[in-house]
């Protein structure tokens, strides 16, 4: 087409010449023919030159397209090495220019370069055969070359950007109904092999994804510690006692107000405290604690407690007292309460904070009374405080024994279950849960101050009544590479529990956050750069978020 049209305009050029000589011809002025004869043949080479100019800058326009398109070929690739860069730009650029008008090249003339700024710079030099400019007219020689240069050059700025992405996925248990765990299966994996790029295109930019498997909380396995922080253990007990002195049998117990208790030897002085049990007949005297007045060495009078004040003990038959008939013991308290007091060195426990007590010899009844299970009545000191418990049941201690705090923070959580009114124990697992406080709604890293939440989940039993609501088996992935190791994950995945999902969504981000690379040791999220890295966070799920927490506990409003 280009040849058709240079030889259209070589013969309208041509035409005009033969017009323009025919005139000058016929012109009878001799001074017009000296002129004609020197003119003439730089009319004719402006003439022909400008036809292969304009033929050269039609091929020019089509060799920058070419060289563009090779450019674009070579910023799409995977490769940083100009070799391999020049390759793909050469395939291309060879597939653009077939048929144009110029001479071979070799692939070593087109230059190519990758900047660190990401920009494909590419440069190339080919020769353009003329068609007329070569033509000699003497006496000025040939207008111009056999070929002409033509130079053209391109730079395209590589936009791509390396992606982190979270997928966050529901396995709680309404995903069991009509597959819906099935269908969220099949959906994460076809998201896997479109966004996680095998290895071999890792380079320059990789591709990697974290999964975030949840239901009640994130399972964040032996990370748990590094993101909640450090759980408060149980401390040793190395003393429990309630009682000041041994046992003194009782022989009777007087009709009266106030009734008197005659015990030989006794050893009690006026206002100490003590604790009766055992006594027959009159069994309404029985576990219970009173202060004295000392009559005599082998008698006292008794009073109980009512609010802040001590009054008489009426144990006449009008108040309700039977006869005492044998038997009885009266022993003298340290508190006036006769509560337990145990000390364990830097027990760290607070005024009402539910305890766990296990393995006291001696003071057996400490570890089965209400399973263990107490909330704690007076802190008398860093290393001692008392148990609303007391009396002739417990035995003197002799050795052994831990006590578990209860508080958020522990390794167990005992708290009185509001519905029940009943003291409850849960184990900690290790499951994560939100984060409360000023961090609450920030990537911020996890420190003593911003650590998350803990994870209490209840166990399945019969009193108080509980289906349980477990921690997932299922543990977080860390952005990964690996297609291998996130397909056999989402493929193991089953479902269990309610839905926390503002916690799985906490952690989709925190995944791809380089505040917590902290807790991974290897292929942690890069700094945020919108213009060089693409984070996002996908969240897989079929209904609303229904389990909020309080102290680490799933709350029942």
């Amino acid at each position: 087409m280009v040849l058709a049209q240079a030889f259209t305009l070589i013969g309208k050029a041509v035409r005009s010449l033969r017009n323009l000589a025919a005139r000058l011809s016929s012109d009878r002025g001799g001074n017009v023919v000296m002129i004609f004869a020197l003119v003439m043949p730089a009319l004719i080479m402006i003439t022909l030159g400008g036809i292969d100019i304009n033929r050269i800058t039609t091929v020019k326009a089509r060799v920058q397209d070419a060289l563009d398109a090779a450019a674009l070929a070579a910023a799409r690739s995977s490769h940083t090495d100009p070799v391999k860069l020049r390759e793909v730009a050469v395939v291309a650029l060879r597939a653009n220019l077939r048929n144009a008008s110029v001479e071979p090249f070799a692939d070593s003339d087109v230059k190519i370069q990758l900047t660190k700024d990401q920009v494909v710079i590419v440069d190339l030099r080919v020769q353009v055969k003329t068609l007329v400019a070569n033509i000699v007219l003497p006496p000025y020689g040939k207008l111009l070359d056999d070929t002409l240069p033509v130079n053209v050059h391109s730079e395209v700025n590589r936009s791509s950007k390396d992606i982190e992405v979270s997928l966050v996925l529901d396995i709680t248990g309404s995903m069991s109904t009509n597959n819906r765990i099935g269908d969220l299966k099949n959906a994460a994996n076809q998201l896997i092999k479109l966004v996680v790029q095998p290895p071999e295109k890792q380079t320059p930019y990789y591709s990697r994804m974290a999964i975030v498997p949840y239901s009640i909380g994130v399972n964040l396995g032996s990370r748990a510690d590094a993101a909640r922080g450090p759980s408060s253990a149980a401390t040793s007990i190395t003393g429990a006692v309630w009682a000041a002195a041994t046992s003194k049998p009782i022989t009777a117990i007087t009709r009266a107000s106030p009734g008197v208790v005659t015990a030989n030897s006794h050893g009690l002085a006026t206002n100490d405290y003590v604790w009766i049990s055992g006594v027959s007949g009159m069994t309404q005297i029985n576990n219970a604690a009173y202060r004295v007045v000392r009559v005599d060495a082998n008698r006292v009078s008794l009073q109980y407690k009512s609010g802040a004040n001590w009054y008489a003990l009426n144990t006449t038959s009008a108040n309700g007292y039977s006869s005492y008939t044998s038997g009885g013991q009266i022993r003298k308290c340290l508190r006036e309460d006769c509560f337990v007091t145990v000390t364990s060195k830097n027990h760290g426990l607070s005024l009402n904070e539910g305890v766990l007590i296990t393995g006291v010899n001696g003071m057996t009844a400490l570890n089965t009374t209400n399973s263990g299970l107490y909330e704690v009545f007076e802190r008398t000191s860093s290393d001692a405080f008392v148990l609303p418990i007391g009396g002739a049941v417990y035995a003197d201690y002799t050795n052994s024994g831990t006590v578990q705090c209860g508080r958020d923070g522990c390794v167990k959580r005992v708290f009185r279950d509001a519905q029940y009114n009943q003291l409850t124990v849960f184990d900690q697992s290790t499951c994560v849960s939100e984060r409360t406080g000023p961090q609450a709604y920030s990537d911020a890293t996890p420190t003593s101050s911003t650590y998350v939440g803990r994870n209490y989940p209840a166990i399945v039993r019969s009193s108080p009544r509980s289906a349980g609501n477990p921690c997932p088996s299922a543990t977080l992935q860390p952005l990964t590479s690996n297609v291998g190791t996130l397909t056999n994950l989402v493929n193991g995945l089953a479902v269990t529990g309610s839905t926390s999902g503002q916690i799985g969504l906490a952690w989709g981000w925190y995944t791809v956050s380089d505040q917590f690379n902290g807790l991974w040791s290897s292929n942690t999220a890069a700094a945020y750069a919108p213009t060089k890295v693409l984070k996002a966070v996908i969240l897989m799920t079929d209904g609303e978020f229904n389990t909020p927490y309080c102290g680490g506990v799933v709350a029942r409003d």
